[in-house]
This record gives C-alpha cells, sequence and structure tokens, in this order.
C-alpha cells in the first residue's frame, strides 16, 4: 500500500471508493455464533484489499437486532480488523425505530466503529425517517440505504433524498434499490441537495454493479448539469470472491479515468457478475434465499461450515444449487479461491 493512502483519513478513504463486504454471520450447526469462522471470514476480507466493513447489516441477518448477538458480532469485526496496520473503514447497520436506531449507534460508537448504515423502517414515513437520520448523525456520520422492498426496503421519493442529501452528518448513500429508475431519484436528489462533492455514492444493486461503477452521470437539474459517479460498493455481492470485487473496482477506475479497453472488458464482465449474482441471491424466487446462497459460496471455499441461518426455514432454494453449480463453472475468473486456498488455515487459526 501506498504511504499516501496508507495515512488518508476514514473520510477521505470512503469518499475515494471502496470494496465494503457487507459482512455475513457464521454461525454452528447449533446457530450459535461461530467466533472462530466469523473472524475468518473479516481476516480474509481484509487481507483481500476490503477498504471497509458492513457489519449488522442486511447480509448479517437484521434478526440479530434487538438480540444479545449484536454487541458480540460488532465487537469481533472491529477487534480483528484491527489486527492490521491499515484503516478499515467501519460500518455498523442500525435499524428499527428512533430510539433504537440511536442505541445502536452508540454502541457502534463505543466499539469504535466510524460511520451507521441506516436501514429505512416502514413504520416511518419520510418526514419521521428525516428526522431519525438527523437523530442518529448526532451520534455518528450516516450513510443513507436504499433497500430493495424484496427483502424489507420500500419505495421513497426523489424529494426525499434531496431532503437526506442535505443533512450535514450524511456522508454516503449505498443505492440498492435494484431499479434504475429508483437508482436516477437518488442521484437527482443527492444533486439537487448541492452537497454531491461530500455525499459518497455506493452500489448496492448487484444487479448492475459493474455498469454502475464504470457510468458517469451527467445530472440535469435546476438548469445546471452535474457529473456524479459511484465511487465503490458495499454489496452483498462483494462478501464473497472478494479479491477479485478488489481487482474490478480498480479496473473500473481506469474505466472511468477513460481505459477505453476496460470498459469495453468490464462492459463484458458485468453480464457474467449479474447472471452469477441471480444465482447467488436467488432471483428466481424473489430473493428467498440470498442470504444461504452467500453461505454457500463460502461453505464452498472453506470459510464457513455451513450456510445455516438464524431461521431454520432459511435456507436454498428448489433449484438454486443446480444454479450455484452452473455459474460456478461458467465464470471461474470471478473466483478467488486460490487466494483463499492460500490463506484459509492461517485466517482459522
Amino acid at each position: 500500500m501506498l504511504i499516501a493512502e496508507a495515512t488518508r483519513s476514514v473520510p477521505e478513504l470512503f469518499r475515494s471508493g471502496l470494496v465494503i463486504p457487507a459482512h455475513p454471520l457464521a454461525l454452528t450447526a447449533d446457530r450459535k455464533l461461530d467466533e472462530r469462522r466469523q473472524r475468518a471470514l473479516t481476516r480474509y476480507y481484509v487481507e483481500a484489499g476490503a477498504g471497509g466493513l458492513a457489519v449488522g447489516v442486511h447480509t448479517t441477518q437484521f434478526a440479530i437486532h434487538g438480540t444479545e448477538l449484536l454487541p458480540p458480532v460488532l465487537e469481533l469485526a472491529a477487534a480483528t480488523a484491527r489486527e492490521y496496520p491499515r484503516e478499515v473503514v467501519l460500518i455498523a447497520g442500525a435499524t428499527g425505530p428512533t430510539a433504537q436506531a440511536v442505541a445502536e449507534a452508540e454502541l457502534a460508537a463505543s466499539l469504535g466503529y466510524h460511520m451507521v448504515l441506516l436501514s429505512p423502517h416502514r413504520d416511518l414515513d419520510e418526514d419521521g425517517l428525516i428526522e431519525r437520520a438527523r437523530a442518529v448523525g448526532e451520534v455518528l456520520p450516516v450513510i443513507g440505504f436504499y433497500l430493495q422492498p424484496a427483502v424489507g426496503g420500500r419505495t421513497l421519493s426523489r424529494g426525499f433524498w434531496t431532503r437526506l442529501a442535505a443533512i450535514e452528518s450524511v456522508v454516503g448513500i449505498k443505492v440498492a434499490p435494484f431499479d434504475r429508475y429508483r437508482t436516477l431519484d437518488v442521484l437527482h436528489g443527492v444533486c439537487r441537495s448541492g452537497r454531491e462533492g461530500e455525499v459518497a455514492l455506493y452500489t448496492g444493486n448487484d444487479d448492475h454493479i459493474l455498469a454502475d461503477l464504470i457510468t458517469p452521470h451527467r445530472v440535469v437539474v435546476d438548469g445546471r448539469e452535474v457529473e456524479v459517479e459511484f465511487v465503490g460498493g458495499l454489496l452483498g455481492q462483494w462478501a464473497v470472491w472478494v479479491r477479485r470485487a478488489v481487482e474490478l473496482l480498480e479496473e473500473a477506475r481506469r474505466a472511468r479515468g477513460g481505459d477505453d479497453s476496460a470498459v469495453r472488458r468490464l462492459l463484458r464482465l458485468d453480464g457474467h457478475l449479474t447472471d452469477a449474482n441471480a444465482a447467488i441471491f436467488d432471483s428466481a424466487n424473489g430473493f428467498h434465499g440470498c442470504i444461504p446462497g452467500i453461505h454457500e459460496v463460502l461453505r464452498r471455499q472453506g470459510l464457513l461450515e455451513g450456510r445455516w441461518c438464524l431461521d431454520p426455514a432459511e435456507d436454498l432454494s428448489p433449484g438454486q444449487p443446480a444454479e450455484i453449480d452452473r455459474v460456478w463453472e461458467a465464470y471461474p475468473w470471478l473466483r478467488d479461491d486460490d487466494f483463499v486456498a492460500e490463506g484459509l488455515d492461517r485466517w482459522l487459526s
């Protein structure tokens, strides 16, 4: 790592654009926290080159919120990341009504987290969500989250994103509606707020990752043309094959910088990655098997012992294992099996 990169502050690192895996939850067969493998996952992500970790988010399973499991999961990731000499941006997921979200942000702050990814809450209208973001922002900087409705999100207006981006404590937005129209709502909202230089956009559109990362968006708002871009990804898809994700983000930077060969290569790979994501995330069945799908990939690589979730009924959908088999064989260039095999014993030690 370059010295200049190593000495950047957390806000500078975040704005520069990072690979941020949405950290899964490693469980034993009796659905208890598997600390050894949870730690191994964190070590894998850091050594693969991820610039940040998002813990307590959808991929970690929202069911841990409001339970005794949340504090040790957050603490274990933070402590393991600190085994390394470089700065890793630590992002904690916060959920629930305002009082719960603020309490979870306070817990994260006490453990050394830098930011909060604030999930939408269905029982609040847009005014309530804005006030909730302001309250959480008094504890830690906030990353807004456009979560797709299929996994608990909701539709939010373009005006909402303008108001959210205008809050000084909002430092980024994870854009994950899996919908191009709603993605544009976020881009327009951020530009209308006038804070497009301060609010970092991270793609969470697992169905459109590489296209998001190479596209310079020219947005016209109030008669002015503004260029914005996705600087990085905060993704469940990037909980797997992370070494390749780091390489792809570097190539996306070259593409945005004018490297036409990088643009062409990434456009070819975009369909491959989307096809792989469809199998892993179980798009054919409304994303029912998305978390077990991530676990299955990590199990095949030896990082997890099984694909167990907190809910015993949450498992791969019928036909999903065969789909994962198909993409596994079809796209070996997306996988980082050699890198994982080389480091696995060390990470599990």
